[in-house]
């Protein structure tokens, strides 16, 4: 079997991977759950290469999570559920039924109107996902307004997604000063938390402030996770130069106190201000 830009090749191949009988073992005895945290790291990996802007990086890392989808298409096709094509089919056909300004006939639309016909929309599949739920026998469980963000997703951003669609319907902070003293306010409580030793209220104080944050930068239209993700590369960034500095004079991090290893971070905070 030969490489090809064809997308059936790559499906033939995940049909012999997953033989029973000539197959790859490991890829024959997985499942969807087992499959599940390979596809979010793919994604994330994705997400990686897109922040350094490595176009071969990209490239790579897009096939590998195409794999997932073909994958786990795979998967539900061998248990009757279906295959890769009927991806493929929903896919284009939420594209076209959620863009009726661009392949149907309402016509150019600015961003509020488009934002406001794909809620629509999203509500119609939703009830017509429930439909084939029911045609299917499938147990039903009554929807609330917050369905439909995933439990999966990273906790900044289902923070970020929570508060968005509970603003919605009015359920939201005027103002993003309203939302700093709420912000001091989980402080205060995460101190008090701190001083009766209880590991679980200390916890779920935290997580308090931690959503308002998330609520906060959600007011100023800023991404959480993006926001995090950069102050983690900033961190590690200086601390290296804090590394590098130590190592031009022969000494280590353990030779270093938290006075000179302050004073090298002010240092590497005040080159990456340059630079910028």
């Amino acid at each position: 079997m030969t490489p090809s830009s064809d997308i059936g090749r790559l499906i033939e191949i995940m049909a012999a991977l997953r033989d029973p009988e000539t197959g790859c073992p490991w890829d024959v005895a997985q499942s969807f759950r087992s499959v599940a945290p390979y596809t979010l790291e793919e994604a994330y990996e994705v997400l990686d290469a897109i922040q350094r802007e490595d176009m071969v990086d990209l490239k790579e890392e897009l096939g590998d999570l195409l794999l997932q989808v073909v994958f786990h298409a795979r998967m539900a096709e061998e248990q009757g559920s279906f295959a890769f094509s009927d991806v493929v089919e929903a896919i284009t056909r939420k594209l076209i039924r959620r863009h009726p300004h661009v392949f149907g006939e309402a016509g150019a639309l600015p961003v509020e109107k488009v934002n406001q016909l794909w809620d629509r929309i999203k509500q119609d599949e939703k009830a017509e996902r429930r439909r084939e739920r029911e045609a299917a026998g499938q147990s039903i469980q009554e929807a609330g307004f917050l369905d439909g963000i995933a439990d999966a997703l990273p906790a900044l951003t289902r923070a970020q997604k929570l508060t968005a669609k509970a603003a919605k319907v009015g359920f939201d902070w005027p103002d993003a000063d309203q939302v700093v003293a709420k912000i001091h306010e989980e402080l205060d409580e995460v101190r008090e938390a701190a001083g009766t030793g209880d590991a679980d209220h200390l916890e779920d104080e935290i997580g308090d402030l931690l959503f308002a944050a998330t609520n906060l930068a959600r007011h100023y239209g800023v991404d959480p996770e993006a926001a995090l993700r950069r102050t983690n590369a900033k961190f590690e960034r200086r601390f290296r130069a804090i590394e590098q500095a130590l190592t031009l004079s022969n000494r280590t991090l353990a030779d270093a106190d938290l006075v000179e290893m302050e004073r090298l971070w002010v240092e590497a905070k005040g080159q990456d201000r340059k630079k910028a």
